[in-house]
């Protein structure tokens, strides 16, 4: 990836999973839920029914907590078939509600990385910006949360990240897509989609991962995967 002139004009990074730990705390609360679920199957099907109505309600609700909890709630219902108590709904909304506290610790050496690649900007000559997706209000405040708010140019945050969203990034920043590099954990949202407007892509696989971001990966000439968040320095 290096040249004798920079060639990236828009530096984006995803959040959750590549800036600090999200999948961990949703896994802490299903095992929790499951739980909650014990007396009326086992944890398996818990898991499998939750996955299936979050899966049948990211058209209408999308990504975040909100969406996450109503999908925990109507799972609950339906796996109880309508007998959970209104007690164990309020557990189930709580447990939902403690996602949006969680610690949004910056994972290791992306504090550091960062500072360099806000260093590097004005020389040059590229923005830094936050791209991820989710619910508005829940991204901003773990964004702030974290501390790392103030190394960014801005904060763009979006229902998807599909390629109509990643044209629109390179539109709303007045860049051609080869001039972008993404960069993040999920090969899915923020490399495939990337690579296949003409973007680059760095990818950052994380040590655990949310079923609907499975997919199958593939090699690409404007892709690398790197192990450790401060390896970005050394492709650029």
């Amino acid at each position: 990836m290096k040249t004798n002139d920079f060639p990236y004009r828009l530096i984006a990074i995803d959040a959750d999973d590549t800036l600090w730990d999200c999948q961990s705390h949703f896994e802490v609360v299903e095992r929790q839920y499951a739980s909650l679920l014990a007396d009326f199957t086992d944890k398996e099907t818990v898991a499998e029914e939750l996955f299936a109505t979050e899966h049948r309600n990211m058209e209408d609700l999308g990504y975040g907590v909100k969406a996450f909890i109503i999908s925990l709630c109507e799972t609950a219902i339906r796996i109880s078939k309508g007998k959970i108590d209104a007690a164990c709904l309020a557990k189930i909304i709580n447990l939902g509600r403690s996602l949006l506290t969680f610690p949004t610790t910056p994972l290791p050496e992306v504090r550091e990385t960062l500072s360099q690649l806000q260093q590097q900007a004005n020389m040059r000559n590229y923005r830094l910006v936050v791209f991820t997706k989710g619910e508005l209000q829940d991204q901003e405040n773990k964004l702030r949360r974290s501390g790392l708010w103030n190394f960014f140019d801005d904060v763009i945050i979006v229902a998807d990240k599909n390629t109509e969203a990643y044209r629109h990034l390179c539109d709303q920043f007045s860049i051609e897509p080869h001039e972008l590099l993404m960069i993040g954990n999920s090969y899915k949202s923020d490399c495939a989609p990337a690579l296949a407007i003409g973007a680059y892509a760095i990818h950052i696989p994380y040590h655990v991962m949310w079923r609907m971001e499975e997919t199958k990966e593939e090699s690409h000439p404007r892709l690398r995967k790197i192990k450790h968040f401060s390896e970005i320095l050394q492709l650029l």
